[in-house]
């Protein structure tokens, strides 16, 4: 007896659901492997040029206890 079932290498219905969704990611995570772990090391604020933050995020960031005050 011959097996009639064709598996579509992707889902036709691209907004697919969470269980479409996973079964990519399990599929392409034996594609991926971890990167090593890096560790970054300080940097001394002089060498940091060129970042700027607006007012409002400033602010929002200076009312938070764990950064601002």
């Amino acid at each position: 007896m011959t097996n009639l079932k064709v598996h579509a290498p992707a889902p036709a219905d691209l907004d697919g659901d969470l269980a479409s969704l996973r079964g990519d990611c399990a599929r392409m995570a034996r594609h991926w492997a971890a990167p090593e772990k890096i560790t970054s090391l300080p940097v001394s604020p002089s060498l940091i040029l060129g970042v700027t933050v607006p007012a409002t995020s400033a602010r929002l960031l200076e009312a938070m206890p764990d950064y601002g005050n």
